[in-house]
């Protein structure tokens, strides 16, 4: 069905894999239409849980975005261009009712950083290098790299990484608060599903309004309390908040239903 992924799912788990590994797993346009695709399609099935996005091989997770297909462009066609990639992918990611989790197994830049930016946790292999190196090509990250970027690692830190252009470690990116955790290549994938299954064990709708609520902390016109309220009082309509307490008295484990 794709061309640019490689998708297994693994019970509940749907892992993305962007498999262009001789162009160290460059987004072009086509692997973003596949993203979309991929990760709509998740999100609306029931039989998911939640999401994996990381990138074939050992190099890299995704070394940024094609330059060759827009580096004719007009400042038209990139503002279309970075309005339909927030749209498609890293919004619907960001938004997403489902938890995503990047495992960054080699170089994750420009683009590819932004990707793991939008996705609501972030774990890396200690072999990985991530930055934002856009001004060193006349450009500006236009994925929310400026944003996301800044919400993780504070102003100061954000504005270092994006005007020298410079990459960090994996250990850096740890210590600035930009990856949850940092493992061996070996046990990224493992640590990512570990990661993952605690999270299924919870209420899916509670989750989605946690994601919902978080993410209100972080938008401008929004006052993120009353969308923490709004978001707590849904929960006491859903079945689950009656199975969680009544397993909670009866000292056993909840069997959620989404409901």
């Amino acid at each position: 069905m794709f061309q640019n992924l490689l998708i297994d799912n693994n019970g509940p788990i749907r892992h993305i894999i962007i498999n262009r590994e001789s162009k160290l797993n460059a987004l072009n346009k086509a692997t973003l239409a596949e993203l979309h695709t991929a990760i709509y399609d998740a999100f609306q099935n029931e039989r998911i849980g939640g999401i994996i996005i990381t990138g074939a091989g050992q190099k890299a997770f995704v070394a940024g975005a094609d330059i060759a297909e827009f580096s004719s462009f007009s400042s038209a066609q990139g503002g279309e261009l970075a309005r339909e990639g927030h749209a498609k992918v890293f919004d619907l990611i960001e938004n997403g009712s489902k938890p995503v989790i990047a495992a960054i197994n080699g170089f994750a830049l420009g683009g590819g950083l932004e990707l793991a930016l939008a996705c609501h946790i972030r774990i890396a292999a200690d072999t990985a290098k991530m930055g934002l190196p856009e001004v060193s090509l006349g450009l500006i990250p236009g994925y929310g790299g400026t944003q996301r970027l800044t919400r993780l690692v504070g102003k100061g830190k954000a504005l270092e990484m994006i005007l020298t252009a410079d990459m960090i470690t994996a250990t850096e990116a740890h210590q600035y608060g930009l990856v949850n955790h940092v493992v061996t290549p070996d046990e990224l994938l493992t640590k990512a599903e570990e990661i993952m299954n605690r999270i299924l064990l919870r209420a899916p709708l509670a989750v989605a309004s946690a994601i919902t609520a978080v993410n209100a902390s972080t938008q401008t016109g929004v006052n993120g309390f009353d969308i923490e309220v709004a978001e707590f009082a849904k929960c006491f309509d859903t079945e689950d908040f009656k199975e969680g307490v009544t397993a909670f008295m009866e000292k056993r484990k909840p069997l959620f239903k989404a409901k």
